[in-house]
């Protein structure tokens, strides 16, 4: 495709992405579907030229105020992605000059919402819980791209194994430091079209995300509900720590998500997952399981802002309302999920977010209602799976997990055990 329509491309691109009226993911795929004709590399260099406008938006319109032509146009223009060999052979001298001049500025200049880019009350939620350093830290950490983690299916074969069969194919993964499962690569590679990938032995999933599989201490023969499985990675990890036996039971309200799971149910070698669509978290078919399951995992439905990394458009689409709703939710469902326990069997509520509204304040307002649930220290559930650092990971008795800190998303868990 000649640069010229491919600019033009990419600004309409990101006119439909910034009316933040659906997930940036969705829009982008959806975007592709109307073109198949782009190729491999003109996908990319649209597709990331649209995440690093999203981290940096408030940036990049402060600087498209000096430039001319349409402003998604400016906006592609100071965030490209695809080669400045490309650019400059469609580029009006005007445009070339505004984009130098922009590209040199210095930001240690600029006022800090223009720094850092998060909304005010994201950035003041954030100084609040870490300190002006480290929120300058965090900031820099959610404005660069994500790594690429991997989680071995043990249930098929070893971390070492699936490490040479995509060395095999020319990818270079290395250990994860917390997960005993993990493996991360640099860059997107194209994984679906790789044997180890297409016959179950690895699936994407964060770190973080795996470590919270690992906090439940699922077991062979145990009965064990995912109560908000999503597309099931996390499913999928408590399936394989069971070793294929006893019951898991994922729970979701998305018939559509629980579909893209019984996908990847085929790939993993898994038997022993029920996929149950519910259509609330008081659901008679929640009902009829209360006091009988083992483990239940709740990674509850959240603003997801710890995904950042991966997700920048979430910064701009929620917001203390949306947060609020969202505390509503959360509170139900744990409530709800805690009635799945027997007595000793333990519960984890979990979210990727980084707000203690949606964390630490769920936790303590679910203690002071209950009277048969004892806190449980993560520490303690990571040193007894031997997760090196294990005291790292921890802030008081959650896991509390920082993108800068960690090198994974953001992700909060707190752990009890019915009396």
């Amino acid at each position: 495709m000649h640069p010229s329509a491919l600019l033009d491309l990419c600004a309409e691109l990101l006119r439909a992405v910034l009316k933040f009226d659906a997930p940036a993911d969705g829009v982008v795929s959806a975007f592709f579907r109307q073109h198949r004709d782009l190729g491999h590399r003109e996908r990319h260099a649209l597709a990331e030229t649209v995440y690093a406008v999203l981290r940096r938006r408030l940036l990049f319109e402060h600087l498209a105020k000096a430039g001319s032509g349409a402003p998604e146009r400016r906006l592609a223009l100071l965030g490209w992605q695809g080669g400045d060999g490309l650019l400059r052979g469609v580029l009006t001298p005007q445009e070339v000059d505004w984009l130098d001049t922009s590209r040199g500025v210095d930001l240690a200049d600029l006022p800090q919402p223009l720094r850092h880019n998060l909304p005010d009350w994201l950035a003041r939620a954030l100084k609040a819980a870490l300190g002006e350093t480290d929120f300058w830290t965090l900031a820099a950490s959610v404005a660069a791209s994500a790594p690429l983690d991997l989680r071995v299916n043990t249930l098929r074969c070893k971390r070492a194994e699936a490490t040479a069969a995509l060395a095999s194919a020319g990818i270079d993964a290395t250990p994860t430091p917390f997960s005993p499962w993990g493996l991360r690569v640099q860059g997107k590679p194209a994984l679906a079209k790789l044997e180890v990938f297409a016959r179950g032995d690895i699936e994407v999933q964060d770190e973080g995300s795996q470590l919270l599989a690992l906090l439940t201490g699922a077991r062979r023969g145990e009965m064990v509900a995912d109560f908000c499985a999503g597309a099931g990675g996390k499913t999928l990890a408590l399936g394989a720590m069971m070793r294929n036996t006893g019951r898991l039971y994922a729970f979701d309200v998305s018939g559509h998500r629980l579909d893209a799971l019984k996908q990847r149910l085929e790939r993993s070698g898994l038997s022993n997952v029920y996929p149950t669509q519910i259509v609330h978290e008081r659901d008679e078919r929640i009902e009829r399981l209360a006091g009988k399951i083992d483990r239940v995992l709740v990674d509850a439905p959240c603003s997801g802002l710890g995904t950042l990394r991966r997700n920048p458009d979430l910064k701009w689409r929620q917001s203390p309302q949306s947060i609020e709703a969202l505390r509503v939710q959360q509170t139900a469902i744990l409530a709800s999920a805690a009635r799945l326990l027997k007595p000793g069997g333990r519960l984890v509520y979990a979210t990727c977010s980084l707000l203690a509204s949606e964390n630490e304040t769920i936790v303590e307002a679910f203690n002071a209602g209950q009277r048969d649930f004892t806190p449980f220290p993560a520490a303690e559930v990571l040193a007894r799976a031997r997760i090196d650092q294990a005291g790292t990971l921890t802030q008081g008795d959650f896991l509390r997990l920082w993108p800068h800190r960690h090198a994974t998303d953001g992700f909060f868990a707190a752990i009890w055990q019915r009396r």
